[in-house]
């Protein structure tokens, strides 16, 4: 606990509003992986942009009351909070109506902001945020300062380029796709492998990936941890929705590999987190201990 305690980290991107049918939950990838890095211990802070209006102010609240580093937020009075429509298939499948400009389309850096990813033990970002060049030209500023840097791959169509994947991985320690993303870039950078092993070696020795983690929806995720896969089959759950399954997923497994916990055990902890945060409605759900070791025990 004391090393989790001790663990530093910064999440940049996108803050914002899920609005589902029947009610709207407080969102955003980096920060879902930001508010369940805390959760499990880590000391996190977030980086992004609100609007100057109610639904901005909440969400500053929400993210102090959890107990976040909230002096990177900045607000604007030019564009509203963001705001994405959340639409849930039969099966418990999210897909997303992204409005656009939101205010974190626009982050500016303030000294704080820098100063936090200057001290910080890993700088946790993703696709989407580059959407505008606004976001953009503030992370390849921070990305550029000598800390730990993951990069979340999350595919929006359209908010995504080859060109500009390419460049956020390799700025990156650590990547985290899903199979279809990571299956969907390789061949677009010219991959002609259909094993999901290929892919990821080949996306190792062409961007030069150190280290890289696929999920694979309930069939678990597979890693690569210096040089070796590790592999989870992951825990059966009756889905509520999946959304935030990923984020949390990541912020459990980055949790643990940065703590020094063994690459297997981070693995197979960060799929129990993940099938847990399905089984409960909205991306962030209590999840405790007991709670993961006891569905851990079941496989």
């Amino acid at each position: 606990m004391d090393k989790l305690k001790n663990l530093k980290a910064v999440c940049y991107g996108e803050v914002l509003w899920d609005v589902f049918a029947n009610e709207k939950k407080i969102g955003g990838a980096p920060l879902n992986v930001a508010l369940r890095m805390h959760a499990m211990g880590c000391d996190a802070a977030m980086i992004s942009c609100v609007g100057n209006d109610q639904d901005g102010q909440d969400i500053i609240n929400h993210i102090e009351k959890q107990g976040l580093n909230t002096g990177g937020i900045i607000k604007t009075k030019d564009y509203p909070t963001g705001v994405v429509q959340v639409f849930v298939n039969e099966r418990g499948s999210a897909s997303y109506e992204i409005s656009y400009p939101s205010a974190w389309d626009k982050i500016v850096l303030n000294d704080h902001a820098r100063n936090l990813v200057k001290e910080a033990d890993v700088l946790i970002y993703g696709s989407l945020i580059c959407r505008d060049v606004v976001s953009k030209n503030a992370l390849e500023e921070l990305i550029a300062y000598d800390v730990y840097k993951v990069f979340d791959v999350n595919l929006r169509k359209p908010f995504y380029s080859i060109a500009v994947l390419e460049d956020l991985m390799h700025a990156a320690d650590f990547v985290k796709f899903n199979d279809e993303e990571l299956l969907e870039i390789s061949a677009g950078m010219g991959s002609s492998h259909t094993l999901l092993e290929d892919n990821m070696e080949f996306m190792a020795k062409h961007v030069n990936i150190k280290a890289m983690c696929v999920t694979k929806g309930k069939h678990g995720a597979t890693l690569m941890w210096n040089g070796e896969l590790y592999h989870s089959n992951g825990y059966p759950i009756t889905v509520a929705d999946t959304v935030g399954a990923g984020d949390s997923f990541l912020a459990a497994l980055v949790t643990g590999l940065l703590s020094g916990d063994e690459p297997q055990r981070s693995i197979e902890t960060a799929c129990a987190v993940g099938a847990l945060v399905a089984g409960e409605p909205g991306a962030n759900p209590y999840i405790s201990k007991e709670q993961i070791d006891e569905i851990m025990l079941k496989v």
